[in-house]
């Protein structure tokens, strides 16, 4: 597994210090930010502008390019998502479900919008992920149960964030076994509570709630999941960069016990 951050963690901070920092904490890479209003580091109306500097920092500091993060399934803005992963060299876009939770209209459109971009994103040679949100038509294992049996294509996969699906009353432990055969990106932290909101930016670190982090990465490591585990803290934009890196840095002191706990590294 490789373990990396989503950039948003540093939303109030320029790429350069995001980068700078999670490489000074030992990650293996990062997820790109392109999430509006929460950072300007891949601002995707302008994404040709800031590609170079992407590329010079990850030269600089040898983090690969493990996702990026575009929360609309808006087919313009996909587009240009998709566009931008496969000039600049990032093989999975991560995007959020949409529509309302207990409503099947709602999760047929998200499943048969997902299903298209699913194949805009073949056409890139990227790979489109979704995960289960709290709130959305896509919340759980059943649903992310449902899309998994409607979208075949190998351009396409699940994203398991455990804080969600332990926030939808589920075991996470239980829940990224039933899908593990298409997962093909985490987004991991820590939650307290299942309240709907995932906590401050440092409850989110991992160890510091009630999520069995440890046996969710055991599952993943015993069956045989080689892909992204990218941390995805929210709501730091008017932390220090000191904040920011020292939540950065324990939860990747985390990761790295539970894959050392259960022999992955």
């Amino acid at each position: 597994m490789k373990l990396g951050a989503n950039t948003v963690l540093f939303g109030g901070h320029s790429l350069d210090v995001a980068f700078d920092c999670l490489a000074a904490a030992g990650y293996d890479g990062v997820e790109l930010s392109a999430i509006d209003g929460m950072s300007e580091h891949l601002v995707l109306s302008r994404w040709k502008e800031v590609a170079p500097t992407i590329k010079a920092a990850v030269d600089r500091t040898g983090l690969a390019l493990l996702a990026m993060e575009q929360p609309s399934q808006d087919p313009a803005t996909m587009e240009t998502a998709f566009q931008a992963a496969a000039e600049i060299g990032v093989p999975i876009v991560n995007c959020g479900p949409g529509g309302k939770t207990d409503d099947e209209a709602s999760l047929q459109a998200s499943i048969d919008s997902l299903g298209k971009l699913a194949e805009r994103a073949a056409h890139y040679g990227v790979v489109l992920c979704v995960k289960a949100h709290v709130g959305a038509a896509i919340w759980n294992t059943p649903t992310t149960l449902a899309v998994m049996d409607a979208i075949s294509l190998d351009s396409f996969g699940i994203d398991m964030d455990p804080s969600h699906i332990h926030r939808a009353g589920e075991n996470p432990v239980e829940a990224i076994a039933a899908v593990v055969s298409r997962v093909k990106h985490v987004h991991i932290r820590d939650c307290k509570g299942r309240q709907q909101n995932p906590g401050a930016p440092e409850m989110q670190a991992n160890g510091r709630g009630d999520i069995d982090l440890l046996g969710y990465i055991r599952v993943l490591h015993e069956n045989g999941y080689d892909g992204p585990v990218d941390l995805e803290v929210i709501g730091a934009k008017d932390y220090s960069e000191v904040q920011c890196a020292i939540i950065a840095a324990e939860a990747r002191g985390h990761m790295q016990a539970c894959l050392q706990a259960c022999g992955a590294r």
